[in-house]
């Protein structure tokens, strides 16, 4: 570096290592080649931001004039205008033999030096990659001026003859390591007298004046004598570039003490000679922003301006430099023609993709089967074997070790020689080894040996069949996930129909493979090979398909559900029914716990597909314009991209810093954006999943995205918490318009079917709509601001509006009529978004609960079906199970469980409701605290004279049925002798709150417990307290009674548990450790022990006479942090012989007590269970769950 440059720096120095940030200005140096990948590694490495600084300016202080120059010109483009400024009067003046005259950046000497030499010129159409060029020309400064090789190796048309020239086309490297010069010859695959000839040559070039002989070379040995002469005595220093070496042989001709940099395809020709060796591996395509920088420059367009194909013909040959090449070249002749050349690629017809150019193939099959047909004959076969491979697989060793019934050494010997070649590549996974195929080579190969590809597959399946057993493979064997991830492909490809579908339609199959891949790939399977299973029996595959697609949400969580038991909740004309009850009752033989549900006959389930994409709550989700694809965003940061018919996952990616709160698909398709609680807007490439554009002009949290409807010009609005909302133009880094009016957070925003208007609406209560080109207010809507409706969205092609409101519900309004049409209920929590497809044929929901459910419309709304308040009572008698209920337009319904009868029996605004046990009479109460009793065989209705002033809670008869009892919000009880002729009424009035329930004791007493954290014991007959505990100092949550009737328990949500003496004031054990809010209790038969069940899902089993705990019963924690029993456990119930325990809560539980292990899980179809009522014999269970669906279980025998 010249003095007066390095005096200036050293002078500014101080300011620079303040001020500078360092990884944008390093990039810019690297570019210009000027700074190494591994001196950025070190500048990164330092602790702090300035001495980062200090370490680059160290380094730049020991180099030469050129990283002077960069340095301040990454200054200048960074925007260091003032520190760019002091560094001015320092820049160093090139001198004219060592600075760059004007014709394409190269000195007048390098391209004398290469023209001398015979190295190519760049092409017409040339895009620096100045990465690899940068390796090369640090393996040749390794060679320090003595003998040795530099291979640069990769596979046909990755560019390797175009690097070797760029990586001496350098002054520097030219004029410091090479002096003598550099000498390129195109050696090829040639015979001995075609390298003769080639020798002869390169001699005659070396020996111009002839002054060391006057006759050519007339043998090998001859040449490669002259050869070393030559090099040694007239050109010492110079380098030798051999291009397209193909055999080891070759290279000893040229064994002669020389530098030598040569390309080639197989990496292995260097084992025959001697002398230091490196390698610069090229990667088989170019980025995907290189591609398309040299399409642009074929055809004369800016690469913004380049058609949707361009994206796709680099994508379909992962960025190959030959290909991108020959059809750029095509392009130029023929700019019409992009469809076209897209087509011929993707039908791999190579052949019609040709062109003269300085490449030595004609078309690129040609070039490909060069490389194959130079293999040994005697492993030739196992390369037309990966024929079957599919793109973008990376196979482990052991795959291929079944495949041709080899021991591993064997196979990876034969496998190296293909790498070896460039004709496969290989990664290293542990201790083994994963191989796989680049696009361009499977396309080759298939279409190469198309005839015998259904040979070839069914060749695997024999192999595997007689190898391994299907379901003996274990997750820890290397080939596990290949063979769950592709048997079903190969036997589709073999036509072997039969044995697909036995797999297919295997439960032992989909419980093992979704247990380790989850239920999408398996759904996709279905689809894709749709055609060969339906052929056996199209409804066996419907019902396989529909198993997977509405159970997805759980077979793709941890712990993994029994999938026996969610099968057995199939219809029973269902084979996945009739293939579980087959695998239950084999097993409940060994003692396996299974249960039926009886009453499913009379359950539809409305949803398409359910998936749990996300790992929190789903804030937003969308329909790609096509309708193929669905974007998702949620609370876990991801924005997650699937297939809409399938769920198999496409794109997951890590979006913000903050919580995603929208996603938009642009009009075209190409771009999905996504706006967050970072106060950042992005735009995603919807394919690849690359990060085009960020903006971040927002203030606060950006709520809502939209793209316009039309993709002639693509314009974004987004609307934030900083009250605005703003325009962007994907062409344009800063924001074009911003709109002001607003007066709180901008919630939601749309643009006009004619993109001319903005409407938006607000936490302002108002709705406004603006003018996008002048961005002036057009009108105003005032709201209010007490709306429940979450979202809601118009249906395309009929006059349909979806709407989420608050409480987790769906509706489908008629916005002709303005009625109605149907209830979609699925949801456990919040529903956020809502969302027809394009076509109107279905429509999506997103919901807290983590899941995103997909509803066919026409389906929805044929079935609106009626719901259960959750509100029941049950009496089980001899082998009848009869069910009192209310729905959800006020009936009152006896059903009888064995049978699925319903006896509708009157209509009222009811609360709640009981029978009494010889279901002669039933009694429910009102939210007007009225209580009436209703005679079941005339009808007959007997009125309470005296109601209660609040709504009735809870409402039981006495076991002779001749008084009722009941409690309400106005805190008061109330005992009734209905069947006397005074109507005789009983209050009992002592509770300060709420009674919070109550139980009937022996002679005509009851026990009471309220939110005043007291428990009372009551006469009923004479209305007086008997015992007033006072248990808690905060709500008493439930109480139990020993069946010995000596003791009872309090559970509070003080988060304790108490076990009383009905003799004593003072708690026997108070009982420590849960958590969460204790909410239930429950004695065993035998009085022996007490269970208890919190708000975090924990079950504790403790012992009634010391108050030990005995066991912790807590199912393995879900991912996430989410309740271990999928919410509050709410009741509990033990057998008869106190070895099993039944939990109520997010779902049902069995438990077996002497372990505290589960025994079995039934997922009900919603959530938040209140109460399970279980049969005398411990066989029968029935429960409402919050969507209004009753289940009536009873366990398998």
């Amino acid at each position: 570096m010249d003095a007066k440059a390095r005096n200036c720096l050293l002078q500014h120095r101080e300011a620079l290592e303040r001020d500078i940030k360092t990884s944008y200005i390093m990039d810019h140096m690297i570019s210009n080649g000027v700074l190494t990948v591994s001196e950025e590694e070190k500048v990164k490495n330092e602790p702090t931001q300035r001495q980062r600084a200090a370490m680059l300016i160290k380094m730049i202080l020991k180099k030469d004039n050129y990283s002077y120059i960069s340095f301040y010109n990454a200054l200048l483009h960074e925007g260091y205008k003032d520190l760019a400024a002091l560094l001015h009067g320092g820049i160093p003046v090139v001198s004219s033999s060592n600075g760059k005259d004007s014709v394409g950046g190269i000195t007048s000497y390098v391209r004398t030096v290469l023209c001398e030499g015979g190295v190519p010129q760049r092409p017409v159409i040339f895009v620096t990659r100045k990465k690899l060029v940068n390796a090369i020309q640090q393996k040749l400064l390794k060679l320090s001026g003595e003998p040795g090789w530099v291979t640069i190796y990769g596979m046909a048309g990755c560019g390797k003859t175009v690097l070797a020239a760029e990586a001496v086309r350098d002054h520097s490297l030219l004029e410091v390591c090479f002096p003598g010069g550099v000498h390129w010859v195109s050696v090829g695959k040639q015979d001995k007298s075609g390298l003769l000839m080639k020798l002869q040559n390169l001699c005659t070039r070396l020996d111009q004046d002839e002054s060391f002989s006057q006759r050519l070379p007339l043998n090998i040995e001859e040449a490669k004598d002259r050869l070393r002469i030559l090099m040694l005595r007239k050109h010492p220093r110079s380098l030798l570039i051999l291009d397209d070496v193909w055999d080891p042989w070759v290279l000893k001709a040229f064994d002669n003490q020389c530098q030598i940099l040569l390309t080639t395809r197989d990496k292995s020709v260097t084992d025959s000679v001697m002398g230091p060796k490196y390698v610069v591996s090229v990667e088989s395509g170019l980025g995907k922003e290189k591609g398309l920088e040299i399409l642009s420059l074929f055809v004369n367009m800016k690469k913004a301006d380049l058609p949707e194909q361009a994206h796709v013909i680099i994508k379909e040959c992962k960025g190959s430099p030959l290909v991108v090449s020959l059809i750029g070249a095509l392009l130029r002749d023929f700019p019409n023609r992009w469809e076209y050349y897209l087509r011929q690629l993707q039908n791999k017809q190579f052949k019609r993709i040709r062109k003269s150019s300085s490449y030595d193939y004609e078309a690129l099959d040609e070039a490909m089967s060069i490389s194959v047909e130079m293999l040994r004959e005697d492993i030739k076969d196992y390369y037309t074997d990966l024929s079957i491979l599919q793109k973008d697989v990376k196979v482990p060793t052991k795959v291929l070790c079944i495949l041709w019934d080899m021991e591993t050494e064997e196979v990876e010997d034969i496998l190296q020689e293909f790498v070896n070649k460039s004709l496969l590549f290989c990664d290293r996974n542990g201790k083994s080894f994963l191989y796989y195929l680049h696009d361009l080579q499977v396309d080759f190969l298939t279409e190469k040996n198309c005839s015998q590809l259904q040979d070839l597959h069914k060749k695997i399946i024999t192999q595997f069949q007689r190898h391994q057993r299907l379901l003996s493979l274990s997750p820890d064997q290397e080939d596990c996930m290949y063979w769950y991830n592709f048997l079903a492909y190969h036997m589709a490809n073999a036509n072997m129909h039969k044995e697909l579908c036995a797999l297919m339609f295997s439960l032992d199959w989909i419980k093992a493979k979704t247990e380790l891949v989850g239920p999408a790939h398996l759904i996709h399977e279905f689809v894709e090979y749709r055609h060969i299973l339906d052929e056996k029996d199209g409804i066996v595959c419907e019902n396989f398909q529909e198993f997977l697609s509405l159970n997805g949400h759980l077979l793709g969580r941890q712990p993994f559900p029994n999938i026996v038991q969610l099968g057995l909740c199939e219809l029973e004309t269902s084979e996945v029914y009739r293939q579980a009850k087959l695998r239950a009752k084999q097993e409940v033989d060994n003692g396996m716990l299974y249960l039926e549900w009886i009453n499913k006959k009379n359950i539809k389930n409305l949803s398409r597909l359910v998936v749990r994409p996300h790992t929190d709550a789903v804030y937003h989700a969308c329909f790609s314009e096509d309708g193929q694809r669905i974007a998702s965003c949620g609370a876990d940061k991801t924005l997650q991209v699937f297939k809409a018919e399938t769920g198999e996952k496409l794109l997951e990616i890590k979006a913000h810093e903050d919580e995603v709160l929208c996603c938009a698909f642009s009009a075209d398709d190409r771009f999905i954006a996504t706006c967050s609680v970072d106060k950042k807007v992005k735009i995603w490439n919807s394919v690849t999943g690359e990060l085009v554009y960020t903006y971040d002009e927002h203030s606060e949290q950006v709520n809502c995205c939209h793209f316009t409807n039309s993709s002639n010009h693509l314009l974004l609005a987004t609307g934030s918490n900083d009250y605005f909302l703003k325009l962007w133009d994907l062409n344009q880094k800063e924001c074009r318009n911003t709109m002001f009016g607003h007066t709180n957070a901008v919630s939601h925003c749309r643009f006009s079917p004619d993109d001319k208007l903005l409407a938006s609406c607000s936490a302002d209560g108002t709705v406004k709509l603006f003018d996008i080109h002048t961005s002036s207010l057009l009108a105003e809507i005032h709201t209010g601001h007490h709306s429940t409706i979450q979202y809601c969205d118009f249906s395309p092609d009929n006059h349909l509006a979806v709407v989420a409101l608050s409480q987790y519900s769906v509706e489908l309004w008629n916005m002709d009529s303005c009625l109605k049409v149907a209830d979609c209920r699925g949801h456990l929590s919040w529903v956020h978004c809502v969302m027809f497809s394009p076509d109107g044929s279905s429509f999506l929901t997103s919901s807290d609960d983590q899941t995103i459910r997909l509803w066919e419309t026409k389906k929805v709304c044929k079935n609106s079906a009626i719901v259960l308040k959750q509100e029941i009572d049950v009496v089980f008698q001899e082998n009848e199970v009869m069910v009192l209920a209310v729905d959800n337009i006020r009936r009152l319904q006896l059903i009888n469980g064995n049978t699925g009868q319903i006896d509708y029996l009157t209509e009222a605004q009811v609360s709640c409701c009981c029978l009494n046990p010889h279901l002669q009479h039933l009694a429910f109460g009102g939210e007007d605290g009225a209580i009436q009793i209703l005679e079941l065989l005339n009808n007959r209705i007997f009125q309470s004279r005296i109601g209660h002033k609040n709504t009735v809670r809870h409402i039981q008869f006495t076991a002779d049925g001749k008084t009722l009892i009941s409690s309400s919000d106005d805190s008061a009880i109330q005992i009734w002798n209905w069947q006397s002729e005074e109507y005789e009424y009983v209050s009992l009035q002592a509770h300060q709150e709420t009674v919070k329930d109550f139980r009937l004791l022996k002679n005509s007493r009851l026990l009471s417990w309220s939110f005043d954290g007291t428990v009372k014991v009551w006469n009923i007959i004479t209305g007086r307290i008997e015992k007033d505990f006072v248990c808690h100092q905060d709500t008493v949550l439930s109480c139990d009674i020993s069946p010995d009737a000596t003791k009872f328990s309090s559970t509070s949500a003080d988060k304790t548990a108490k076990i009383w003496s009905f003799e004593l004031l003072s708690p026997l054990h108070e009982l420590r450790g849960h958590k969460g809010c204790v909410r239930c209790s429950a004695f065993s038969v035998d009085s022996t022990l007490l269970a208890t069940g919190d708000d975090n899902g924990e079950i504790r089993i403790w012992n009634v006479s010391n108050g030990e705990l005995l066991h912790l019963c807590a199912p393995i924690s879900v991912e996430e942090g989410a309740a271990t029993h999928g919410g509050w456990v709410t009741d509990l119930c033990f057998s008869p012989d106190s070895k099993m325990l039944v939990s109520a809560g997010g779902y049902v539980k069995w438990w077996n007590v002497v372990t505290g292990e589960s025994s079995q899980t039934f997922y009900t179809n919603g959530t938040n269970l209140k109460k399970i009522h279980v049969s005398p014999d411990f066989k029968t269970y029935v429960t409402v769950d919050n969507l209004g669906i009753l289940y009536i279980l009873k366990i398998l025998e």
